[in-house]
């Protein structure tokens, strides 16, 4: 008799195989629907990020908010087999996940269009702080959930076993939401890029899913791994089309709502490395300006100085995924480590 766990593995490739297919077959007639639209991407001006505007004034027009075929090929598959034994809608494991999806891809399908429309506070889409805000409501959503719905109160520490840390782990949980959500928005700024990284990071987790038991969050998972690989095609060096908030945003909620579901935020750096990094120039880049007075960084996310030093786009976002892989597979050889040995 074939074990449940290979029929797990079954049920986990062949939605992954199916979102694939789905998402490959649609993405040309998004890009055609949002070419149509004019829904175009906005690059910032002269003024306010010079260094920016000179690198990627040439890709300006190329239609953005591509995430929809991520999301929006999971959505349709999570519902279209929801009475079917491939069905992964589970009130303790995906219920969240597909929450923060939808209600992070709203929010980032707002800045969007805002942005395409050259609308809000800078004329260009939502500001750093308004962004925040929506992460942290985001972020106290699925910790109310978390901790007042499933018990969440503890954080496992890798060699060391459960952390108790009670009411502590509502502020962790939105921690950990706006981390992922702000540095996936960050990341998102070569072709290729955020999808690959993001591709390794969910990859794992949904390996760490699969391992634990939480079958229908590694379904989960291999449904958006499909729909991301798919949009890849199009959006790695020259990019047909563009992420866009919507994408990143829904990614980075997903990503940060799983981590936490799988008892593995302390790995989360590892998972997602490049993204940290990401932030982390960001951050000390503006305390730099604040303090000082200079930048440390040409521009910054990082990747935009490594641009401005020369490095060609599709050797920066090639070497940043050979570093997401190396990290990776250290976060997944700790895991097994504490796990099994």
């Amino acid at each position: 008799m074939v074990s449940e766990v290979v029929l797990e593995a079954i049920r986990l490739l062949v939605t992954a195989m199916f979102a694939f297919a789905v998402a490959l077959f649609v993405s040309p007639i998004v890009i055609r629907i949002l070419k149509r639209l004019s829904f175009g991407k906005q690059i910032r001006t002269e003024e306010s990020a010079p260094i920016m505007a000179g690198l990627h004034k040439k890709k300006e027009g190329t239609p953005t908010m591509g995430g929809v075929v991520i999301w929006g090929t999971v959505l349709a598959i999570a519902f279209g087999l929801l009475f079917t034994d491939f069905n992964f809608i589970d009130r303790s494991e995906t219920y969240l996940p597909l929450a923060a999806l939808v209600i992070a891809a709203f929010l980032g399908l707002i800045d969007d269009i805002l942005g395409v429309w050259r609308k809000g506070p800078l004329g260009g889409g939502l500001t750093v702080k308004h962004k925040l805000i929506s992460y942290t409501l985001l972020g106290v959503l699925g910790a109310w959930w978390f901790y007042y719905k499933l018990g969440f109160t503890s954080i496992h520490i890798p060699f060391f076993g459960e952390w108790e840390v009670g009411a502590w782990y509502f502020l962790i949980f939105v921690f950990v939401i706006i981390a992922s959500t702000f540095s996936a928005n960050e990341t998102d700024g070569l072709d290729g890029l955020l999808g690959g990284v993001m591709l390794f990071a969910l990859g794992a987790l949904t390996l760490v899913a699969f391992v634990i038991g939480k079958f229908h969050l590694a379904v989960l998972g291999g449904a958006i791994l499909g729909a991301l690989l798919a949009f890849l095609w199009f959006n790695i060096y020259p990019a047909r089309f563009f992420m866009g908030d919507t994408g990143s945003m829904a990614l980075g909620g997903v990503l940060g709502t799983m981590a936490m579901l799988t008892d593995t935020v302390v790995l989360l750096p590892l998972f997602f490395i490049i993204p940290v990094i990401e932030s982390l120039s960001v951050i000390v880049q503006q305390i730099s300006k604040r303090t000082r007075g200079k930048k440390i960084f040409l521009s910054t996310p990082i990747h935009h100085h490594f641009e401005a030093k020369g490095s060609p786009e599709s050797q920066i976002t090639m070497r940043f995924w050979i570093i997401s892989i190396v990290s990776v597979g250290l976060g997944l050889v700790i895991f097994f480590i504490d796990r099994f040995v």
